[in-house]
């Protein structure tokens, strides 16, 4: 075989199946949303999650689905209408850096979370999420600090360590979800092209921290982090080291309900 076909046959056994899905629509889910989150390291811009519904009637995913980072942008672009009409429905949510500084990244993702679920046309009966934390089911805590709520009923949460990888309808989630807010980043970049934005997306690329050191943080940035280059009050600062990553919110009391499914 040549390094082509070697290269196209490991790319072959790396597609991600509906057989987790299948499985739990099966034990007795009519509607099954499937979802994923990007944005969460960026410095700037919202943080997003795209969700997609599968049924029982749901056909093969449309051919080259991947987890989105496995992907290039035109892929990407590619397959995000085919996913839009291959699903049962679809909703994408986001969550603006402001409400990420009011209330922390993970009450962010779950914000992002709901509103996508309450975008949906089908109520899911559960929800499969990628990772081995669950953001999307709300803490007792929360209705004190929280945001807003914004759905009535949470659908149950199951989580698959690198669902994105495993399961085509997360996979095909996260497309969604990446395809919005990179939109979003593109057209923020006109009004501040400085950042580099249009390419970076809003994370720590050496353009992106280059502006921050010289002008300081946009309303689009993520003030309440400790951003590379920016002091205390906001303003810029003079060239140094690069600070350590963003802290995000420590995970919330409780074991996640975590689906364990070999292969």
């Amino acid at each position: 075989m040549t390094a082509a076909g070697r290269a196209r046959a490991a790319w072959n056994r790396a597609a991600p199946t509906l057989r987790v899905e299948r499985q739990i629509i099966r034990d007795g889910v009519p509607a099954l949303a499937c979802a994923d989150e990007v944005g969460r390291g960026s410095l700037s811009g919202p943080v997003t999650v795209g969700v997609v519904v599968v049924t029982a009637e749901s056909r093969a995913v449309p051919q080259g689905v991947r987890d989105s980072k496995l992907l290039s942008a035109p892929e990407r672009e590619r397959l995000a209408p085919l996913i839009r009409r291959w699903a049962a429905c679809w909703s994408v949510g986001h969550a603006e850096p402001a409400e990420i500084d009011a209330y922390g990244i993970i009450a962010a993702l779950r914000l992002a979370a709901h509103r996508a679920i309450a975008g949906l046309e089908v109520a899911p009966g559960a929800l499969l999420l990628d990772g081995n934390h669950d953001y999307v089911t709300t803490p007792a805590q929360d209705t004190l600090l929280g945001p807003p709520p914004v759905l009535d009923v949470v659908p149950p949460v199951r989580t698959i360590v690198k669902a994105d990888l495993r399961c085509a309808a997360v996979a095909a989630a996260s497309i969604l979800a990446k395809t919005e807010r990179d939109a979003i980043m593109t057209r923020l970049h006109d009004d501040h092209p400085e950042y580099g934005w249009a390419e970076n997306k809003g994370y720590s690329a050496p353009e992106h921290l280059a502006a921050l050191r010289r002008l300081g943080p946009t309303p689009h940035h993520r003030t309440s982090w400790r951003l590379p280059g920016v002091d205390a009050a906001g303003g810029a600062v003079a060239a140094g080291p690069v600070g350590p990553a963003p802290l995000a919110d420590a995970a919330l009391p409780g074991e996640p309900l975590t689906l364990d499914v070999a292969g």
